[in-house]
């Protein structure tokens, strides 16, 4: 039976924390992920989204580098994020999927509401980790929102919720005519409308996450899948008591707090696609995709479910 999956890669799946940003690093990063995901392409449709804080965060600083034109605005940035990471995938899933498979990347606009309450709240991380000095010496200087970041310091800017994806007609045609598609990379190039009218780019970058689930029930995907680094969603993470939680409805998963900064964004894009579309979302990590799709593994938010499941870890 063909299944309609959107897999969400994450961060880790294109360049580990602290890992140097390097095309090399980002290349051998890749071809691991494709190792795990070309084996969903057989048989069915398959949409993979990325993320890009680190890409758009170094571009931006290379920018700021060449001070003979003004830096280039984050939304332009995207769309060379997503020209940069999309070739990658689709070249190292092209190394493994048979030759008459297509593969496109689509650059993809999102839409988002220029009175959204994050602009005046960033807190989306993009690009290198810094010491508290180098970070508070880069906020002094560029005028940059900066928050700590585990034990280290990032660049933060604004996270508006993303509303319509321009490239849905597209993207369910090349998924129609058998495209392995690429989209929605870094959660899609920001746009808004003007006071003319005018669709015109903003400075801001969209949860990966939340667009990935808007794309995943606009095209009706059957199954949308985030691929992290961890194995699954836990309760009591890092404790000896730590559980995690196989099966569960979204509003099951309502009673669980779940950090903002990590696992909290890809619960609730988890949720968001599973009440909007009446199917089921699986978190787990990248190498145990194929599993999770089949209920062994990783956490599965899924509408039909009577109670928790909870396995100890």
């Amino acid at each position: 039976m063909t299944m309609r999956i959107v897999v969400a890669l994450g961060g880790n799946a294109l360049l580990r924390r602290g890992q140097a940003l390097t095309a090399e690093n980002q290349r051998e990063n890749v071809r691991i992920a494709a190792e795990a995901l070309a084996p969903l392409a057989d048989g069915n449709d398959l949409v993979v989204t990325h993320g890009n804080g680190p890409q758009v965060g170094l571009l931006a600083l290379q920018e700021a580098a060449y001070t003979e034109v003004d830096e280039y605005p984050l939304d332009v940035l995207v769309g060379e994020t997503m020209g940069m990471i999309g070739y990658m995938i689709e070249q190292e899933m092209g190394n493994l999927l048979p030759f008459e498979t297509p593969l496109a990347t689509v650059l993809t606009m999102v839409e988002v509401d220029a009175e959204d309450p994050a602009f005046k709240d960033p807190t989306k991380f993009i690009g290198p980790v810094y010491s508290e000095e180098e970070a508070k010496k880069n906020a002094a200087e560029k005028g940059w929102s900066i928050k700590p970041d585990g034990d280290k310091w990032r660049r933060v800017v604004p996270s508006p919720a993303p509303k319509r994806i321009f490239e849905v007609r597209p993207i369910r045609w090349m998924l129609d005519n058998g495209a392995v598609v690429i989209a929605a990379g870094g959660g899609g190039i920001p746009t808004v409308y003007d006071r003319e009218g005018h669709l015109t780019g903003v400075e801001c970058v969209i949860d990966k996450d939340f667009c990935s689930a808007l794309l995943a029930s606009e095209i009706d995907a059957d199954v949308f899948v985030v691929a992290t680094d961890a194995d699954a969603v836990f309760l009591d993470w890092g404790t000896p008591d730590q559980t995690a939680i196989r099966r569960a409805t979204p509003d099951q998963m309502d009673a669980y707090d779940f950090p903002a900064g990590s696992m909290g964004p890809k619960v609730e894009a988890a949720q968001n696609f599973v009440r909007a579309s009446g199917k089921r979302a699986v978190i787990c990590a990248l190498k145990d995709v194929a599993a999770a799709l089949r209920g062994e593994t990783g956490t599965t938010i899924d509408p039909e479910v009577a109670d928790v499941e909870l396995v100890r870890a």
